[in-house]
């Protein structure tokens, strides 16, 4: 019996036999999708989460960069104020000036602060010479106007006084087209105005940085209204402003870039790289000193992935080659189940056709046993007599058995048959019997009829035939007469004379009507006098696998 909770449970499995390896690496893939939609989750809140403190940080480094110029911008209008009150700036208050205020000039990301007076182009030869008869006798306007410039503004004192300062003496700011605009709309303002990007003629560097300046115009009441003296301004290389500004905020992970009024590669002023991995961008534009500034800031990040990320992918990747294993194991465990169920079913079901076939067969050998008894107690004088001629026939059945047996049932070959059934009759005078023919199989029900009808034609032979004297001879020969039908033909010569019998013997009975009923076809026996013929057809066997019965 198969153990039906096990059925049960296998029935229920059958889709992992089915897939085998699929399902396992389904499960796989399922583990991993999960796995990587919770990394993005976790990435895209982090991207918002890292938004808004970026909005915050461009806010703050916004504010640090106006309070910077905001700063400065102070200075400047103090200055402004106190010089409109001066007939003329002196150095001696230019530079107490900036001591008080800026300590030298080397605050708030600035190179310095510088007083440059406004002149109209027929007096700067007499302001040269005033210049020079104040002591600075190498003070010289550089470069020289063109004969349509109405104005220079010549820088004629810078705080601190360093090296790279020194070098812009005399610089005339006014020649410069970028550096004249922004004292243009300061005058026209009258207030702080910072220019657009220029290269500082003290730049301390000594490359292209870029640097820009704040102009504040000092203006004085004059008859005629207002009349701008001159301009104190601050020059700042924009590098050096941001890293200024950099100490008012405190995120270390910003990458920012400022350009001027657009964002362009030629319009870049200063920018702050930073090694990682490009986040969110924000831009802002600015409004520094009267003039626009766009502000970029972008929030840098070591690694792709955030540490959430990391640790979610590293043990995600753990749960699915778990849970991918463990799906290997359940799917190998049902594939094995499945495998025992089908080897139960198989021997469950070969059991019960063997069953079928040999209650089948007993049944057929039964009857023959009862047909033939019942013919051998009429036909018979005594009961040795009824013993005998019966275990003859039971032996002659058990040999036809005994050939089927050794080919497991499937088939006898009609010459063994006929062999088995002569045998004891050729025992040393082999002679006596002649056997030829083709190698014909036949069915195992047609070998044992065939059995029989030969079992009988012997036995009579040897009573009463060719096989009674030492002179007799059996001719047994068989051929193919079709591809489904052989011919057997039985003829005895040599024996004593043989008429025909006045009452019907039971070997007669058997073959003429037990045998021809089981082979489906007549036999022709007939009673010569030199000797018996029969002849009967046997159904052949068609070559193909064994079936077992079914019912």
């Amino acid at each position: 019996m198969v153990d039906q909770p096990l059925l049960d449970r296998v029935e229920k499995q059958a889709w992992f036999h089915k897939y085998p390896r699929g399902w396992p690496f389904l499960l796989f893939i399922i583990a991993s999708v999960t796995t990587a939609v919770s990394v993005m989750a976790i990435e895209r809140a982090d991207r918002e989460t890292r938004r808004l403190a970026l909005e915050s940080s461009m806010t703050e480094v916004s504010s640090a960069l106006q309070r910077r110029a905001t700063e400065t911008i102070a200075l400047l209008r103090a200055g402004s104020a106190l010089f409109a009150t001066q007939k003329e700036v002196s150095q001696e208050q230019f530079a107490e000036f900036v001591g008080d205020m800026q300590h030298e000039g080397d605050l708030y990301g600035s190179l310095g602060i510088g007083w440059a007076p406004l002149v109209e182009r027929t007096n700067l030869p007499a302001f040269e010479v005033a210049e020079a008869e104040a002591g600075r006798v190498d003070f010289l306007v550089h470069p020289r106007p063109e004969p349509d410039d109405e104005l220079v503004a010549p820088i004629v004192y810078l705080r601190p006084a360093s090296a790279a300062n020194l070098r812009a003496i005399g610089f005339d700011m006014y020649s410069e087209d970028v550096r004249r605009a922004a004292m243009e709309k300061a005058m026209e303002l009258g207030r702080p105005i910072a220019s657009g990007k220029v290269r500082l003629v003290q730049n301390s560097r000594g490359d292209d940085s870029a640097g820009f300046l704040i102009y504040m115009p000092v203006l004085v009441d004059t008859w005629g209204g207002k009349r701008v003296k001159g301009f104190i301004y601050s020059p700042f290389e924009a590098s050096e402003f941001l890293d200024s500004a950099s100490e008012l905020f405190s995120s270390s992970r910003l990458e920012m870039a400022i350009y001027d009024e657009k964002v362009d590669p030629g319009n870049l002023l200063a920018e702050h790289r930073v090694e990682g991995t490009d986040g969110p961008m924000l831009t802002r534009r600015l409004d520094v000193a009267g003039h626009h500034w766009v502000l970029q800031v972008r929030d840098k990040k070591g690694g792709l992935l955030s540490p959430l990320s990391r640790i979610t992918l590293f043990f995600g990747a753990i749960a699915s080659l778990m849970v991918m294993a463990i799906g290997r194991l359940i799917t190998k465990r049902a594939a094995e189940d499945r495998r025992v169920l089908e080897w139960l079913r198989s021997q469950a079901s070969i059991r019960d056709s063997l069953t079928r076939e040999l209650n089948h067969r007993v049944k057929n050998t039964l009857a023959n046993v009862l047909s033939i008894a019942a013919l051998t107690r009429r036909r018979s004088k005594d009961i040795d007599d009824f013993t005998d001629s019966l275990t003859a026939r039971i032996r002659a059945l058990s040999a036809t058995h005994d050939l089927l047996s050794q080919s497991d049932w499937g088939f006898a070959a009609l010459g063994d048959v006929v062999a088995s059934e002569l045998a004891p009759y050729m025992e040393g005078s082999e002679s006596h019997v002649e056997m030829s023919g083709p190698d014909i199989k036949l069915a195992p029900n047609d070998a044992m009829s065939l059995g029989l009808a030969i079992h009988e034609l012997a036995t009579n032979a040897a009573k009463y035939g060719a096989l009674s004297v030492g002179e007799g001879r059996v001719h047994v020969d068989w051929a193919l007469i079709s591809h489904d039908l052989a011919t057997i033909r039985w003829r005895e010569e040599g024996g004593p004379p043989v008429t025909e019998p006045v009452k019907r013997g039971f070997g007669r009975d058997l073959i003429e009507k037990i045998v021809a009923h089981e082979l489906k076809s007549q036999v022709n026996l007939e009673f010569k006098p030199g000797g018996v013929e029969c002849e009967l057809k046997v159904p052949v066997r068609v070559s193909r696998d064994f079936v077992l019965r079914s019912h």
